[in-house]
């Protein structure tokens, strides 16, 4: 069978078939597996723990640290692949994905013509696949350096710069932070809705871990524990433009919207480094216009809004997709009726950590093919 994507769900799924006696190749666009891990900043780390991030089969080296670096997780889907010996393609991208025509299962379209055959498939081709970016009016007309935050590398080409991060979610807010230590003049950062903001860690004990217990409880039952845990690890940011949210953590959560996990913008907040604005409504010139009214005045807009699946023209056609929010409807060992044996993998970011979902997802995916075989 094929696995369509070389990233963290398609290693897992690919090693946990492999366990399961099931041959697996992935197919992977890029020259090596990881791509999308290989563009992000450099700053980043994992907000979930070494120990609860390992794919079936290999733990994370202990010399990781705690909080694993982009680049340790590089070396570990390298040594990941090369551990578990999976069979992987590079240079090939599946483009669209079609029923067999006697139904017998799937057929892959794929670059230099090719065609090819599987009784089932895994798609994991990633969450951050297509960087969003609104359509904001006069956007195009605008005379500073507007890019999206899957461009952004590191602080250096804006020391001395003023700039405004548009996004409060986890790269937003780490984004703004970078751009605070690493020299620029003046770093802002516009808010559309005020972002429920948690510690990483609270006395040794990982916000990653909470998560995981709260995936066990009623939705009303963790907003209404998470207020007050809140108001005692979290000081009050109102007066600097960043207020406690008014809707429930959890519920944002299962709706998509997962808190902030705090790498240092609450310091940056409560000491003016970084200063929370309204939302952009607009471009005009050299300008921006927020939804207050305000005019700035920016050298660079980083734009962190976010990604899409961008699954439609590989299986658009065979109504598996949510026609809201474009992502897969169903998860894991389950697939839609209608499309058995086609199954997706990595399409949630749980508050219970991405990695650990994949793995268990992965694990899942193997056992339900080993018992059809």
């Amino acid at each position: 069978m094929y696995v369509i994507g070389g990233g963290p769900g398609g290693l897992a799924a690919a090693a946990s078939l492999k366990a399961h006696g099931v041959r697996a190749v992935v197919l992977e666009k890029s020259d090596r597996v990881g791509a999308s891990w290989r563009g992000h900043y450099d700053r980043l780390h994992l907000h979930t723990t070494r120990r609860l991030s390992a794919l079936p089969g290999l733990p994370m080296p202990r010399r990781f640290g705690r909080w694993v670096a982009r680049d340790d997780v590089l070396r570990y889907l390298d040594k990941y692949a090369e551990y578990h010996d999976l069979e992987v393609v590079t240079g090939v991208e599946v483009t669209r994905v079609d029923r067999a025509a006697d139904g017998s299962g799937w057929v892959l379209r794929a670059t230099g013509g090719r065609e090819l055959r599987s009784a089932a498939v895994v798609v994991a081709t990633g969450y951050n696949h297509t960087p969003r970016l609104p359509d904001w009016p006069g956007a195009a007309s605008y005379t500073g350096t507007l890019l999206h935050a899957g461009e952004y590398r590191d602080p250096a080409p804006y020391t001395g710069q003023d700039v405004l991060v548009v996004g409060v979610g986890n790269t937003g807010a780490e984004i703004a932070v970078d751009l605070a230590e690493g020299g620029a003049a003046r770093v802002r950062l516009a808010v559309r809705t005020a972002p429920h903001l948690v510690r990483r860690s609270t006395f040794g004990w990982p916000a990653q871990r909470t998560g995981i217990l709260c995936r066990r409880l009623p939705v009303r039952l963790v907003d209404r524990l998470a207020v007050p845990l809140a108001r005692i690890s979290v000081p009050d940011l109102a007066d600097k433009g960043l207020p406690r949210p008014d809707t429930g953590l959890y519920a944002r959560a299962r709706a998509g919207s997962i808190p902030v996990q705090d790498v240092g913008l609450i310091d940056a907040v409560r000491t003016d480094a970084v200063e929370p604005v309204a939302a952009v409504a607009s471009f005009d010139g050299d300008a921006v216009v927020l939804a207050d009214g305000a005019r700035i005045t920016p050298d660079a807009v980083v734009a962190a809004t976010g990604y899409r699946q961008g699954l439609e023209p590989l299986v658009g056609h065979l109504d598996v997709l949510d026609p809201d929010t474009g992502r897969p409807r169903a998860r894991g060992a389950h697939t839609v009726p209608g499309a058995p044996g086609l199954y997706f993998q990595g399409y949630t970011n749980p508050i219970s950590g991405m990695f650990r979902e994949m793995a268990l997802d992965a694990e899942r995916i193997a056992k339900s093919l080993a018992r059809g075989r």
